[in-house]
């Protein structure tokens, strides 16, 4: 609807119908082309729909608007759409390719992350595709049935460009043409304001949802027996269900839930583990609801690590910030993995500070007599045995209740294992005696010791994770401060890191670069490395693996204005226009306080296809005009003034077309990128790309020829 009113007020009454038939139609079609490809209908090929609304009327409105004038000037319907058509088939082929190779690079990503948000590319290629279709097809045909060629005394009467905003743009591109190197001043200084602020926009990677549900990870201390884990979950369901705008609260003991998100990721099997569903009323009370349940949840439980998770639009793997240490000594791993841990118990934002092997837990541990058990022809396999059975219990059959398969599980009686004073007389199958013995015959102690439950690995290394997250804030503004602390106590090799020798005493956080690929070493250890993980390592290999397929169609998009225009001035003349979007881009995501993120990098990815389709529409009008015979100053102002609407039609149908978007807060920071940055570059392209043409080309001032002359 808003595509469709901005049409009909700035391209008239006819024009506007006949555009916005066309984008119907071919918003029909995409339709038709994404069920023959599976793509179905979710947040990311919606919001892609929206995305593409502003860009798929770019094609109709060009030919539209030159079939308009062509008639206007008197020409027939079917001459004016040969003309047109002839004259921009080839051209707006080519910038709807460029604009579709903006986005090629998240569909061919093969991170998680290209997988999760592919649909976007897959439904800019099929809507791009079939608007330029219909625009050298079906449009022409409207326009023949529905527009009105003049004749006679009617042609040449009115100048279509003579209106207030046409003639004072002529003014101002003319001015700025002739003052060239000082409007070229002013841009670069606007680019490097520009990235100054953007050093001053938050960083993120994907933002969280608006499910109206939250979770909360009860982490109870490990050997926490199962039973005693549902009785303390029993009160956190009366708390959570006490809060204001819980509607209900479903528990889960022992481990996560199947995955009935594709963003949330299941926690493994531990008896000490629970996890707490919250549905709430209205999901923008659950940062409030998250924040007090977290305090108030760490004051009922103090023995156990709560934390409050809410879901996020996009991967999801563990706490925001990770940790790995790996090396061969398990006390070793653990000592350092503590070290980094109070560092970040430390800081007051944090909260779930975990470690995945979790704390040591006491074992029996029985003292084999060797000489006896030898004789008795008893091994340490049978013991452990016995003992299970005795205390843990051993399946000994299966009982099938319908289609149910229940385990018989026999053990001693309670009062015969709740005791150590009892373990002696467990009976064990002696071979040599042809009979039972009691154990305390083959085993002279049973010693309580402390041992790891758990030792995870990574390349068959021992790996200790340990996760957090921050209570306020973003994960990047927690990160930044602990990851210098922690690199500097475990003793990172700076000079591995940087390349060169380091004087140790002015060693300090600022040496420590931002990103770094793999594993740093440890200082002094051999064998002993570190590794960050979480969003900062999500983040990272997502944007690794747009960065191998970046320059391959950036290149392309490179080549097809190579191709189309066969200059290097004229490609450069596009081209130098698009980093100018970074100046909107910084405004917006400052203005609305938004993180610049991996959805704002792909705005910023499709900006470039946009900014350059508009520069080709441009440009090829200014090589029109000079084929026409014009002068190079008044073909490119006249070739400026006549793209002014299809130029800033294209691009204000694509800014407030994504309107709907600033409510949505998956694509909030896309739109905002694609919003500020398309309106500032836009304006910039109309004045620059003249600027630049005139430049490469050395157009001269007319002053300057008639006083030459």
């Amino acid at each position: 609807a808003i595509v469709v009113v901005i049409l009909l007020l700035f391209m008239g009454l006819r024009s506007g119908l006949i555009i916005g038939s066309i984008l119907f139609i071919t918003i029909m079609g995409t339709f038709i082309f994404m069920d023959m490809q599976n793509v179905t209908l979710e947040r990311i090929s919606l919001g892609a729909l929206v995305i593409a609304l502003g860009m798929l009327v770019d094609n109709a409105i060009v030919v539209t608007d030159g079939m308009k004038v062509k008639m206007e000037q008197g020409k027939d319907a079917l001459t004016a759409a040969k003309e047109i058509v002839g004259q921009t088939g080839v051209p707006l082929l080519a910038a709807t390719f460029v604009a579709i190779a903006a986005f090629a690079s998240i569909g061919t990503s093969q991170d998680a992350t290209g997988e999760y948000c592919r649909t976007l590319y897959s439904v800019i290629l099929i809507s791009l595709s079939l608007s330029w279709l219909t625009a050298v097809t079906v449009t022409p045909l409207f326009c023949k049935m529905f527009l009105r060629s003049k004749s006679g005394d009617d042609v040449g009467g009115k100048d279509p460009y003579g209106g207030l905003v046409f003639r004072a743009y002529k003014d101002f591109l003319s001015t700025s043409i002739r003052f060239r190197w000082i409007t070229v001043a002013v841009v670069i200084v606007l680019f490097f304001a520009a990235l100054t602020g953007f050093g001053y926009v938050k960083q993120s990677f994907f933002p969280d949802s608006t499910n109206p549900r939250f979770y909360v990870d009860f982490w109870f201390p490990e050997g926490t027996h199962i039973g005693e884990t549902e009785r303390q979950m029993a009160r956190a369901e009366e708390y959570l269900l006490g809060m204001e705008g819980t509607e209900n609260v479903s528990t889960f003991i022992g481990g996560g839930q199947i995955r009935f998100l594709l963003t949330y990721t299941p926690e493994s099997a531990y008896h000490s583990f629970a996890q707490a569903l919250v549905k709430v009323e209205d999901y923008r009370k659950i940062p409030a609801m998250t924040a007090k349940a977290q305090e108030e949840l760490e004051e009922i439980f103090p023995d156990a690590t709560i934390h409050t998770r809410v879901f996020i639009l996009g991967p999801s793997t563990g706490g925001k910030i990770q940790l790995r240490i790996s090396g061969p000594d398990t006390e070793t791993v653990r000592r350092l993995g503590a070290a980094a841990q109070d560092i970040l118990l430390d800081d007051p934002v944090t909260k779930g500070v975990r470690s995945e092997w979790r704390s040591k837990i006491k074992v029996l541990r029985p003292q084999m007599a060797e000489n006896q058990a030898r004789q008795a022809g008893i091994e340490r396999p049978q013991v452990a045995l016995a003992m299970e059975t005795a205390v843990e219990g051993s399946t000994v059959g299966i009982y099938r209740e319908k289609d149910e398969l229940i385990p018989i599980v026999a053990r001693s009686i309670e009062k015969e294992r709740v005791s150590m004073d009892s373990l002696g007389a467990i009976q064990i199958w002696s071979q040599a005696a042809g009979k039972n013995i009691p154990m305390a015959q083959v085993v002279t102690d049973f010693s309580t010791e402390f041992e790891d439950p758990y030792i995870w690995r990574r390349d068959r290394t021992k790996m200790l994770k340990i996760h957090a997250d921050p209570r306020v804030g973003l994960p990047s503004e927690l990160f930044a401060r602990v990851k210098p602390k922690i690199e500097m106590a475990l003793g990172v090799d700076a000079e591995q890191m940087l390349g060169r020798k380091v004087d140790p005493e002015i060693w300090d956080a600022n040496l420590i670069p931002v990103r770094y690929k793999g594993r740093l070493p440890l200082k002094d250890m051999p064998g002993y490395s570190m590794a960050w993980g979480g969003e900062e390592e999500d983040s990272a290999k997502a944007n690794a693996s747009l960065a191998k397929s970046v320059p391959i169609f950036f290149g392309l998009m490179v080549l097809i204005v190579l191709w189309l225009f066969n200059s290097i001035r004229k490609t450069a003349a596009i081209w130098l226009t698009v980093p100018l979007s970074i100046i909107g881009v910084t405004v917006g995501l400052l203005l609305f306080g938004q993180p610049f993120g991996f959805m704002s990098l792909l705005g910023l990815m499709s900006l470039a296809g946009m900014l350059i389709k508009n520069a080709i529409v441009l440009v090829d009008q200014i090589d029109l005009e000079l084929a026409a015979g014009k002068p190079g100053f008044e073909a490119i102002v006249d070739s400026g003034v006549s793209r002014l609407i299809p130029v800033s039609m294209a691009a204000l149908t694509t800014i407030l077309g994504m309107v709907p978007l600033l409510k949505d807060a998956f694509f909030i920071a896309m739109a905002v990128t694609i919003m500020f940055g398309l309106l500032f570059a836009t304006v910039l392209t109309l004045i620059v790309v003249p600027v630049l043409y005139a430049i490469f080309f050395k157009v001269p001032n007319p002053e300057r020829e008639a006083a030459s002359g």
